[in-house]
């Protein structure tokens, strides 16, 4: 039987010094190739109450390795917070006011390390250091607790994640400079007429006062269904202007927009009256769109002219109830986008692909169930 690891046995770790509700905690750098050593998870057959931490999900961890991975200039991670059960020393650079907030933290080495926060990051780091040891050279910033126990512990993976609110899908496009799809949504806010003073790039959803009729979340959906793009997949110079040529021609058939541009009509009023006020249609018309330019691809801007023929008037509920509306009110599930979508299609006389036709069979199915009942 193996002995245990003597206490005097430690990691070290230059450290800060810091106290919140009278604890002290240390904030420390630690190497990366020290962090699947350092920390453990919670046992996965563990019940919750016995745990300090939920399960991983290791289906999030692949995506968060490739990040680092593809990103070794830019990759950005913020702290893990861990708790440390066992007895650890602090020893102070000196004893004036800033030497003694700084030096140098003892932990145990059998010392259990619990993390409260950054299990996933933790998990894609040891999985980027196989791909790419060079990573054990780089460090990552590691917030220090000193466990009192498992309802301490469990406190603060409550604490810590009480008030995480995940920024806005727009915002998040907004803000993101990796992703071409995410530039071009922004590109085409300022470059599309329509979209220019009439997109909300901060929130996913529109208030009613609000004076825009768009959100940047649904023009980069739309887009990126126009284009068929994937993930992270490149934005060629010419499919930029082909979209924003797309989506000038698209406004140009769809006067109520121009008219909210030039306030002769509230978007409010538009939400309230109208489907093409909403992110159904724009994926709609985003799908119908990407039909019509594969199959007549010199004069697809003249044949989007039709849409002027639309009537896009939610009491139009003969052709837009069950699709667009549900009860009354829009809904942009995927079957109903496109079955907003084949409506469209078939009137610029597009050929409905076997799984739209299969969706518009059930279509009328639960339309002739309606009537019966």
């Amino acid at each position: 039987m193996n002995d245990p690891v003597p206490q005097d046995f430690t990691y070290s770790f230059p450290a800060i010094r810091g106290v919140q509700a009278g604890r002290e905690y240390y904030v420390t750098m630690c190497p990366m190739e020290y962090i699947p050593r350092l920390f453990s998870f919670p046992e996965a057959d563990l019940p919750p109450e016995l745990r300090a931490q939920r399960v991983i999900n290791k289906g999030r961890i692949p995506a968060m390795t490739r990040y680092i991975l593809d990103n070794l200039k830019t990759y950005v991670f913020s702290s893990l917070t861990a708790s440390i059960d066992g007895k650890v020393v602090f020893t102070p650079l000196g004893e004036d006011p800033v030497g003694r907030k700084l030096g140098t933290l003892s932990v145990p080495m059998n010392a259990m390390i619990l993390i409260n926060d950054g299990q996933h990051r933790r998990a894609a780091i040891e999985r980027a250091l196989e791909d790419n040891p060079r990573l054990k050279y780089e460090s990552i910033s590691v917030v220090f607790f000193v466990d009192s126990g498992l309802a301490r512990s469990q406190q603060m993976f409550a604490d810590l994640n009480r008030y995480a609110i995940r920024p806005t899908k727009s915002l998040g496009i907004l803000y993101d400079h990796r992703d071409p799809m995410a530039r071009l949504a922004h590109d085409l806010s300022q470059e599309v007429p329509v979209f220019r003073e009439m997109t909300e790039k901060a929130k996913s959803t529109i208030s009613n006062r609000s004076r825009k009729l768009f959100t940047l979340s649904s023009i980069y959906q739309a887009s990126k269904r126009l284009l068929h793009k994937r993930d992270g997949e490149p934005v060629k110079d010419e499919e930029k202007k082909l979209v924003v040529r797309f989506w000038t021609e698209v406004a140009r058939h769809i006067p109520d927009w121009q008219d909210a541009v030039d306030r002769k009509v509230s978007p409010c009023e538009l939400r309230r009256d109208y489907v093409h006020a909403h992110g159904v249609a724009l994926q709609a018309l985003a799908i119908a769109g990407s039909a019509l330019i594969a199959t007549h691809r010199k004069n697809w801007a003249i044949k989007l002219a039709t849409l002027r023929k639309v009537d896009w008037s939610r009491s139009n509920a003969r052709v837009w109830e069950g699709r667009a509306l549900i009860g009354g009110r829009l809904n942009k599930a995927e079957n109903n986008v496109t079955l907003t979508a084949n409506v469209l299609k078939s009137l610029l006389g597009l050929p409905l692909s076997p799984s739209e036709m299969n969706l518009e069979s059930l279509y009328a199915k639960a339309g002739r169930s309606r009537k019966d009942v």
